[in-house]
């Protein structure tokens, strides 16, 4: 596309570009162009940085134009005005991050070319950091250095200035921002292959597990939180099914092992507006339980699959249904998230395969006792290739703490019943290595749970529970322990069952089958009698 007068290439495409997802592959093919002047560890919090002060400077602004409008209609005078809009009181009380003038959006841009835009970057992040204690360690002041490259640098902020953030439909700036945040961290991914698996998880995993679980409201826990996608996919399921008003119904808690993904999360949740007890720090898990005391409602995550190296202590009181092998921490994230469960509570955890067979170092007894102890309600075997960044196959386990009618709730008593689901051959390619759930992939295999369980989304859409060959069944507790407590789906739901073609449509199909084989046979003695002439021709 050739450039608009006196306009760089990427803001004329800018300015062209009609759809959030234009502006967002506009962005992100601009901030590719910074990747050889920055460190490759510290490029996504330097992007990821310069999208999330965008954020609170316009969330800023947008709360400044409504508080002048409802200075204005009750008669407070220009004069009044201009001070009731300097007080942060004002902001923080709705729920909206105090950035001194110094630090907003159209500062910068304003004095970027005067002052070094690399140099106010800095100082903003600074400034926002002091002001804000919830963000105090979190932002990156990385921008004023000498190997980044200033003047593409001013480009990319000049090409955030000038996209549409507030252009599309009825969404709100701050809603696209959110957006250009996720689609950030996908590509980011994908880019660095199986690294990129230790800050996220693939939004169609993330939408079925909290799609089944239907987190409305109370304690949400994710012990391995990465970025915060399993968090940002539950406010927008609260929001979906009960309105933006409700996000606050559930409070948010994680933990996160990395100092870098941690700052990523905590950016995350602000940028969608969620207030999230991440911890003061980063760290261990297993080692550093930031959250000891909580019981949760929810338990969410997606652990690193078959950690060879971690901290284990074999008198830790978690590992209440066995000590969990030291070369493998598949079972000691189980039993942590267990141990997190409050008293109705249900968890939705993503593991490797292994989880559901293995017998090594103790593991299959293990699984027994959770088995035993009927903890486990759902087991699902997912497709090959939902993980760009792993190659290992994956399952979901669900767990929950209570699978009676729990009163009010009437709910369908499960008691010593698992329900297994093989999803294997769902999903559809969008690439030659990546497959994603469609939606109606994840309407099926959250609605067969849910009619399962007779929840009272189930009752409300009619839905009931059925067992189905090939793809889903209700197995109690005494199948499970004929087949020595594996939990591998493919051993209990059968093969599909195909439907049977009467003998007039057999007979039919072999006729049509032979004639095409004779039809071939023909073809090829041509061939063959050509091939022969030729030769014959050249040896003559």
């Amino acid at each position: 596309m050739a450039a608009s007068k006196g306009k760089p290439a990427d803001q004329a495409e800018l300015f062209s570009a009609s759809t959030a997802k234009e502006i967002q592959d506009i962005l992100w093919k601009a901030a590719d162009k910074l990747r050889g002047s920055i460190d490759a560890a510290q490029y996504k919090e330097f992007v990821l940085g310069l999208i999330f002060l965008k954020y609170v400077s316009d969330a800023f602004e947008e709360r400044r134009t409504e508080l002048a409008k409802e200075l204005a209609e009750d008669g407070i005078s220009e004069e009044q005005i201009g001070d009731f809009l300097e007080d942060r009181d004002e902001y923080t009380g709705a729920h909206v991050f105090w950035v001194p003038e110094t630090a907003r959006w159209s500062w910068i841009a304003t004095h970027a070319k005067a002052q070094g835009v690399g140099k106010l970057l800095d100082e903003a992040m600074d400034a926002i950091m002091r002001e804000n204690a919830s963000l105090t360690g979190v932002l990156p002041k990385i921008f004023n250095q000498d190997r980044v490259d200033q003047k593409r640098l001013g480009e990319l902020v000049d090409l955030i200035s000038d996209a549409r953030f507030g252009g599309s439909g009825d969404k709100p700036a701050q809603d696209l921002l959110g957006e250009v945040y996720e689609y950030f961290l996908g590509n980011f991914a994908r880019a660095e292959g199986k690294r990129g698996g230790e800050f996220y998880t693939p939004s169609s995993v993330v939408r079925l597990i909290v799609e089944i679980l239907e987190p409305y409201e109370g304690r949400v826990y994710d012990p391995a939180c990465g970025s915060g996608g399993m968090f940002v996919q539950a406010a927008k399921f609260i929001e979906a099914h009960r309105g933006r008003g409700h996000k606050a119904d559930i409070s948010v808690y994680g933990q996160e092992l990395n100092e870098r993904t941690w700052r990523l999360a905590k950016m995350n949740l602000a940028i969608h507006g969620i207030d999230g007890n991440l911890a003061a720090r980063w760290g261990d898990t297993f080692a550093d339980d930031k959250h000891a005391d909580l019981k949760a409602d929810f338990v969410m995550a997606n652990p690193p699959f078959n950690i060879k190296d971690w901290a284990r202590d074999e008198t830790d009181p978690r590992w209440k249904y066995g000590v969990p092998p030291k070369n493998n921490a598949n079972y000691a994230w189980l039993q942590h998230m267990i141990s997190k469960l409050g008293e109705r509570g249900t968890a939705g955890i993503v593991l490797a395969n292994g989880s559901m067979s293995s017998q090594s170092s103790g593991e299959g007894e293990i699984r027994q006792a959770l088995i035993e102890a009927d903890l486990v309600a759902c087991m699902v075997a997912l497709p090959p290739q939902l993980f760009r960044t792993t190659q290992i196959s994956a399952c979901l386990w669900f767990l929950s703490r209570d699978k009676s009618p729990q009163g009010a709730r009437r709910l369908d008593d499960r008691r010593g019943e698992i329900l297994f689901i093989d999803a294997r051959a769902m999903g559809k390619m969008v690439d030659r290595t990546e497959r994603i759930f469609s939606e109606s992939d994840l309407g099926e295999i959250a609605d067969t749970y849910h009619a399962w369980r007779g929840t009272a989304s189930a009752r409300r859409t009619g839905l009931t529970y059925a067992n189905v060959s090939g793809f889903c069944y209700s197995a109690n507790l005494e199948k499970v322990r004929e087949h020595g407590y594996v939990l591998t789906p493919g051993r209990y739901v059968g093969a599909v069952k195909v439907e049977e073609e009467d003998a007039e449509s057999v007979t039919k199909r072999i006729n049509e089958l032979t004639k095409e084989l004779y039809e071939l046979f023909e073809k090829s003695t041509k061939l063959e009698n050509l091939v022969r002439e030729q030769l014959g021709k050249i040896y003559v």
